[in-house]
């Protein structure tokens, strides 16, 4: 039972260590979260209406792609 959460430990902290090199060395080419083709963005007078449509899916696709895998190794 240790051991599995050892892995999942493991995974996490690569997963994060990737985040951070990619960040740091491509961060300031990266486009923002909202800024993405797709995103819809209205503004009218008072009333801002921000959907960010090619974000959430980017995000979905992520989070399926790190859940099959742990669930892979698990």
């Amino acid at each position: 039972m240790h051991q599995q959460y050892g892995k999942i430990i493991l995974i996490i902290g690569i997963l994060i260590m990737i985040i951070g090199i990619v960040v740091y060395f491509f961060g300031n080419k990266l486009p923002t979260p909202g800024s993405l083709p797709g995103d819809i963005k209205i503004d009218k007078g008072n009333t801002k209406i921000y959907i960010p449509i090619t974000t959430m899916i980017i995000l979905s696709i992520l989070i399926t792609v790190i859940l099959r895998l742990i669930n892979k190794f698990f």
